[in-house]
């Protein structure tokens, strides 16, 4: 069923999803989109390259790689989206790396999705009913990953199966 043999395949689908999301969600708005590849470079070489770095200071020197990100850039400000992409069934390790990046990046959206569904997060999210491992930001504003799997056949995010339920 999973035709999927390496990560990397995935990331394309996701590009093209994120940047069709972006611009829905920002259509009649005066802001740039840019949605990229960038599994195999350091997150802030990338914000560094379009010129965004200096509105996401605590990422410089970390080391964080990215599958799919996507940019939002104001004149004065911007913000990041992260998709974290995964061919085997997700699993709590999954969820712990993409959440201590959220942690610390701070982005305004953050997807971890994998065609072949929850794997051992299922239990963590809907038996033990742990949506508070999905949490990240500060303040006011609570965010939460959005977990789901990836419809390989239409490229989209199965909206069935996202969780927390939009």
């Amino acid at each position: 069923m999973n035709s999927i043999k390496k990560e990397v395949e995935l990331y394309d689908g996701m590009c093209h999803w994120l940047d069709t999301y972006l611009k829905d969600k920002y259509k009649n708005k005066p802001c740039n989109i840019i949605v990229v590849d960038c599994h195999s470079v350091t997150l802030d070489s990338v914000l560094e390259k379009y010129k965004i770095i200096n509105y996401y200071p605590q990422v410089v020197g970390l080391n964080i790689e990215i599958d799919v990100l996507g940019m939002v850039v104001w004149n004065n400000r911007a913000e990041i989206y992260f998709i974290e992409a995964k061919k085997a069934r997700l699993t709590l390790q999954n969820l712990g790396q993409l959440l201590v990046y959220c942690k610390l990046c701070n982005p305004e959206e953050s997807f971890l999705l994998s065609p072949a569904g929850l794997g051992s997060l299922d239990k963590v999210l809907n038996v033990l009913k742990r949506e508070d491992l999905l949490d990240y930001g500060s303040g006011k504003r609570i965010k939460k990953i959005k977990v789901a799997k990836w419809d390989l056949t239409r490229e989209v995010i199965d909206n069935h199966s996202i969780i927390p339920k939009l």
